[in-house]
């Protein structure tokens, strides 16, 4: 059964103007330390590909805390939600710390999926009751 459903649309351009304002600040605040590790590796590479993808992720997180009907509220925090990728590049949450705890105590799973263009990215969850 559907427990929630949630989507997000991020302007990867307003993304682009925080990091120019705080620098890694502000992705340290958003990314898990995998998701910064990869963060990094893209930004020094192709940058543009940096900020999509810190722009994908803070979108996916969005969509989850909007599906579990949490928002941004304990338990939920922009570090302790990860998107991963399976190795097939499929998106995937991995929780942390007390989201982990609140979200299988909750006997939930969730689906996930994140796309990007040019000045957009967008994010749909569905989480559900096992």
């Amino acid at each position: 059964m559907i427990y929630g459903i949630g989507t997000d649309v991020c302007d990867i351009r307003r993304i682009r103007a925080i990091l120019d304002r705080h620098g890694e600040r502000f992705a340290q605040k958003i990314l898990s330390d995998a998701e910064l590790a990869t963060w990094r590796t893209r930004s020094a590479r192709w940058p543009d590909r940096g900020v999509s993808y810190l722009a994908t992720r803070f979108s996916a997180k969005e969509a989850f805390s909007k599906a579990i009907g949490l928002g941004m509220r304990m338990p939920m925090t922009w570090r302790h939600c990860e998107i991963a990728n399976t190795a097939s590049g499929k998106p995937e949450i991995v929780l942390h710390g007390a989201l982990k705890s609140w979200f299988e105590a909750h006997q939930l799973t969730a689906h996930v999926t994140v796309t990007d263009e040019s000045d957009y990215a967008a994010s749909f969850c569905v989480v559900e009751t096992i």
